[in-house]
């Protein structure tokens, strides 16, 4: 292909198609969704990769006409047969269009027995035909018995000084001795040829004899395999469809498998989806033919996309860049560039008028040719199309206007038209166009020496003066050419080179406050994410504070409408073990690690300042001027102490119905067991530290009931047996 040659891209095939099973065009067959859906699974699996195969063209020839293929040529369709059996395996529905795909292959049992009759060698397998391998023991036999006959003629006494040497000699594929004139006294034998000494190339009767019998053991084996050949070839041509069918799909396959293996051996990238409008866009692309490659990021959003700029700073290699990455995209080949923030249109066809055409075996002129690229356009749609150095072959004024009218031409076509150019003619005309894009290539003008980057939106100066310095051209002949260039047109050219150095700098300036602006909104989505987790957490903790506090404040009430003592007991034992089970939060330790000897603490509803600490007590001074020694994980610090009102006391009025023992003989487990919360409730009330229940020895049953009440109650802190005049085993001392 033409363009593959003018875009530099031959040496990147040939390192794509040696990845390829068996030689055939980069070009795949197919649609390219479905082909891009099919590489992108393939991208996750590792499969191994298909053996090398001939080109079948004329196999499948010879079978439509019921021909007999030899055993190497059938091999070459088991080879086919046996990887689309492995892939049926390999695919799982996850992998959901290529296995979709191998569901359409029903390989025929017949053509699998045939691929189950042969080794990996091409060889048939030792067992399945008798009389091939009865044929080839014989020959193994044989073989062994004249080499056995050579041996022993060699070691014959009475030839030993007819013997020239001791080595087996290869005349016409024949095993023979050299011997000296005379030999024919003591060994039969046929001369096949002579020595330039003059001795004789002697094939030992025996051995002929035995040759002879080999030769005809060949002739029965290839007999013996041509039968099988042709019974082969008798399926394969019954299967013929099924066989060009699975021929065609391997090179379909082929195709995919080749890709993925290539861009993973290479760091290549694919791009998947090709747009139908917008922007081409390149993040980070290399051309391929580049060894030490700069990666150009650029964007060519108008019709057509004037590239103007110094001499030998990219411009022809960045219109090859833009040309390569669309031609190779089309066909699914990977590229080195960055896929997630690239973007290619998709085009029927892509020209280019990039190599000067003018020699003398084509006849033709420079501009000649490049106006028979133009014709060749002209007819077409939905093309990209190249041209380097556009006003190259002719008057510079005459081809100015020729080639406005041929560009305004064709970007009424649905098109894409980029263009390098050093004429500022063409590139005035063209410039008041709302769909003409501009991209300068830059210089360095401190080095003297292109950089290879672009800038979009701008006139790119030529610098030929510069260039021809750095070659090598004297500096008072460019003196000389820039006093005739004229100083009006060397204004405009540093006008150029200001215009192009203020949007570089406010370029360089946009990209440093994007950076900003993307880390401020990354710290902001990062605070954000916090706030929600914060909110969410309360929201939680205060469901279920509130669901605790309903629970027990519900139970409350409900036993508070009955009016009775003993439910109003019991349920505030079953609130306050509601309560208990409330979610708490962790202390908080942090201001306790600062305290220091002055500080003002609180410890539970007592404050006072701390006149000593050690690393795991402190000592405080109360406002009742008591000293206590207090846990430093208890105490909370406050900026000040608080003045305390003191309340008078107001003396306790005792429950009348208190006492400090219960006798529970005689009373059944239930009865024992309501009495006793009972009691102890009004115990509690009553502010007993002690009490004393008797229960009775009897059979154990409520001794036992009643300490399994005690150990579940909440206010109870020990339970013992009583002493022996108290009640002994019979009775329990319960300390509230």
């Amino acid at each position: 292909m033409r363009l593959v040659q003018t875009l530099d891209l031959q040496e990147y095939i040939a390192q794509f198609s040696a990845f390829l099973a068996r030689e055939k065009s980069f070009i795949p067959q197919g649609d390219r969704q479905i082909l891009s859906h099919l590489i992108q699974e393939l991208e996750v699996l590792d499969l191994k990769a298909p053996m090398r195969v001939k080109d079948l063209s004329s196999e499948l020839a010879s079978l439509q006409k019921f021909g007999i293929l030899n055993l190497n040529e059938i091999f070459e369709f088991v080879k086919i047969i046996r990887y689309f059996s492995y892939l049926k395996k390999s695919f799982t529905p996850n992998s959901k269009h290529l296995f979709a795909w191998l569901q359409t292959f029903h390989i025929p049992q017949a053509l699998l027995e045939i691929s189950d009759c042969f080794e990996d060698n091409a060889k048939l397998k030792y067992g399945i035909f008798a009389q091939i391998d009865s044929m080839h023991l014989a020959l193994k036999t044989l073989k062994a018995e004249i080499q056995l006959a050579l041996s022993n003629a060699k070691e014959n006494p009475k030839l030993q000084s007819y013997l020239v040497d001791s080595q087996v000699h290869f005349i016409e594929q024949n095993q023979c001795l050299l011997l000296k004139a005379g030999f024919h006294n003591v060994i039969k034998g046929i001369v096949l040829a002579r020595s330039q000494s003059g001795f004789f190339y002697v094939l030992p009767q025996n051995v002929a004899d035995l040759k002879t019998h080999l030769s005809m053991l060949y002739d029965r084996l290839q007999t013996l395999i041509l039968e099988v050949c042709s019974d082969f070839s008798r399926t394969f041509n019954k299967y013929f469809l099924f066989l060009r069918y699975i021929d065609k799909e391997f090179d379909k396959f082929d195709h995919l498998y080749a890709r993925v293996a290539f861009a993973k051996a290479s760091g290549l990238e694919f791009i998947y989806q090709l747009e139908s409008q917008g922007a081409i866009i390149l993040d980070n692309f290399s051309h391929p033919a580049l060894k030490n490659p700069t990666p150009i990021s650029i964007s060519l959003e108008k019709t057509i996309t004037f590239i103007t700029g110094v001499n030998a700073g990219g411009k022809t290699m960045l219109l090859k860049s833009i040309l390569s990455a669309c031609f190779l995209s089309k066909y699914l080949l990977p590229l080195r560039l960055n896929p997630h923030k690239s973007r290619l249109l998709s085009f029927k066809n892509i020209f280019s008028i990039i190599s000067d055409p003018q020699n003398s075996k084509n006849d033709i002129s420079t501009f000649a040719g490049r106006m028979l690229g133009f014709s060749e356009v002209l007819e077409k749609d939905h093309f990209l199309l190249g041209i380097d150095e556009i006003e190259l072959g002719t008057d510079s004024d005459e081809a100015a206007s020729l080639y406005k009218v041929l560009l305004e031409f064709l970007s009424k076509k649905d098109c894409r038209i980029v263009v390098t150019t050093h004429h500022k003619r063409l590139s005035a005309l063209m410039a008041h166009r709302s769909d003409v894009g501009l991209i300068a290539a830059l210089y360095d003008e401190k080095n003297m020496r292109p950089i290879f980057r672009f800038l979009e939106g701008s006139i790119g100066k030529s610098y030929a003066f510069e260039v021809a310095q750095t070659y090598g051209i004297p500096q008072a002949l460019i003196a000389k050419a820039k006093k005739i260039y004229g100083e009006d047109k060397e204004r405009l050219n540093e006008l150029i080179t200001r215009s192009s150095a203020l949007e570089l700098e406010l370029q360089e300036r946009i990209a440093a406050y994007n950076v900003k602006i993307d880390a401020l909104d990354s710290q902001k989505m990062e605070l954000q994410n916090t706030q929600t987790l914060l909110q969410k957490e309360f929201e939680n903790k205060t469901l279920a504070l509130q669901s605790h506090y309903n629970q027990a404040l519900n139970e409350l009430k409900t036993v508070m409408k009955e009016n009775d003592n003993k439910q109003i007991h019991k349920a505030l034992n079953n609130a306050h073990k509601i309560l208990q089970g409330k979610p708490t939060q962790a202390p908080q330790d942090s201001l306790n690690t600062e305290l220091c000897v002055g500080d003002c603490v609180k410890f539970g509803n007592t404050q006072g300042i701390i006149s000593s600490l050690d690393a795991k007590f402190c000592t405080i001074q109360t406002q009742s001027n008591k000293r206590l020694k207090v846990p430093r994980v208890k105490l909370q610090k406050i900026p000040q102490l608080l003045q305390t009102t003191y309340l008078q006391a107001k003396p306790r009025r005792f429950n009348n119905s208190a006492h400090v023992k219960l006798d529970l003989h005689g009373k059944r487990i239930e009865e024992a067991l309501e009495e006793l919360e009972v009691f102890l409730s009004n115990a509690l009330i009553a502010g007993f530290d002690e009490v004393l229940v008797f229960h009775g020895i009897g059979t154990g049953k409520l001794s036992a009931a009643v300490a399994e009440f005690l150990k579940t109650h909440p206010k109870v802190l020990s339970f013992e047996h009583a002493p022996a005049d108290s009640g002994g085993f019979g009775a329990k001392i319960i300390r509230l």
